[in-house]
């Protein structure tokens, strides 16, 4: 896909273009095991389908077209859309599925709901970080980052984000779409993916690609690792209703191939939002993976590297729809009880790539060695 050079236009939502050139533990606790794509990502929940109406069938009122949709299946609506697209979700028998379309000619068509999970790789481990003068971990450095002031707003769309002293967290845009919980998070994933965006450099711990940036906590995971297609759509259309051109929204995650997300996320891209997507851990082509695949102006797809410039092993690969590598292994940042932790994975790659957005730079910084398409992706830095 085509990018634009990034620079101070950005603020008017112009698209990018590369150019060349610890609180502790708990006493016993064990970090929480990242829950990755392939473990859990696109398995299909039963008895759950998403449903997406026609183009202006709902007259603004969704739910009334969900009620009627549950009445004729004998389900239970959970989720309602409006936003990048209308539509719902239904807990109902998956052999009523098809009464439910063929009795509301409104319904364009239905999918059915699946898993989604971080993109990370294997457990977090605690990192030693000095609470005297800022640290700059190595991804953060490799990219240029690190400096800077007067940032847009970061949206992660992730497990939650804890409360830091390193992290400005925008608690009044911040929402859960877990049922049951709050938009603080109870894994450690989204704090971490939040530190390496956008980090304070405050005179002590890390220091983020964009230091002092807002971060919004859009909650779709639980302290697993584990959510819903379902979920992750109602924070896309949360950011489509609610978001700005400039801003850009980190998604760390991943599962099977959804239609429904892929079309989402281009939607609200198109309101001049950027998106940074993690290309997935699966050692695959990441046109197997939503929302990874989606292909756009203001959407990048990101692959990871090491400390030397290696494709990581678990990596997804291809180019489309990779658009940059960035750091994505041994990453040390934010986590749970205000301490630090070291993960790696396309998770913790794509946030380098949404604070060089934020910062409006995003260069061509060389290429990585070793991507397994023969076509090495190349190294996003400002």
């Amino acid at each position: 896909m085509r990018k634009y050079l990034l620079a101070a236009a950005v603020m008017a939502g112009v698209p990018v273009a590369i150019v060349a050139q610890s609180a502790q533990l708990q006493p016993g606790e064990e970090p929480t095991k990242a829950v990755s794509v392939a473990d859990t990502g696109g398995k299909k929940i039963p008895n759950t389908w998403i449903c997406v109406l026609k183009p202006g069938a709902a007259s603004g009122n969704p739910g009334a077209q969900a009620a009627r949709s549950a009445n004729v299946g004998g389900g239970r609506v959970t989720h309602v859309f409006e936003g990048a697209f209308e539509g719902f979700t239904l807990r109902i028998p998956d052999r009523a599925i098809a009464k439910v379309q063929a009795n509301n000619p409104n319904i364009s068509y239905c999918e059915q709901d699946q898993v989604m999970a971080i993109a990370s790789e294997g457990k977090a481990s605690i990192a030693a970080v000095s609470a005297q003068g800022d640290t700059l971990p190595w991804g953060v450095s490799r990219v240029g980052g690190g400096s800077g002031s007067n940032f847009r707003r970061a949206w992660v769309i992730d497990s939650g984000i804890a409360s830091h002293p390193d992290l400005n967290i925008d608690t009044s845009r911040s929402r859960s779409f877990v049922s049951g919980l709050g938009y603080t998070d109870t894994n450690g994933h989204g704090t971490h993916v939040a530190g390496t965006i956008a980090a304070r450099a405050n005179g002590g711990g890390v220091v983020g690609v964009a230091p002092g940036a807002p971060v919004v906590s859009l909650r779709v995971f639980d302290g697993s690792g584990s959510g819903s297609n379902s979920a992750v759509l109602s924070a896309v259309n949360h950011v489509y209703n609610y978001g700005s051109a400039g801003d850009v929204v980190n998604m760390s995650l991943g599962g099977g191939i959804s239609t429904t997300l892929d079309n989402a996320v281009l939607r609200a891209s198109n309101r001049g939002i950027y998106f940074a997507l993690a290309a997935g851990n699966e050692s695959q082509n990441a046109n197997n993976v939503s929302p990874g695949r989606v292909n756009g102006s203001y959407i990048w797809t990101v692959s990871a590297f090491d400390i030397n410039d290696r494709f990581a092993s678990f990596s997804n690969f291809a180019n489309p729809p990779i658009d940059v590598s960035e750091p994505g292994v041994e990453i040390v940042s934010t986590y749970l009880n205000g301490s630090y932790a070291t993960l790696s994975g396309t998770s913790m790659a794509t946030p380098h790539l949404a604070g060089l957005i934020l910062q409006r730079s995003v260069r061509n910084g060389g290429r990585v060695t070793g991507d397994r398409d023969n076509n090495p992706d190349i190294i996003g830095i400002r």
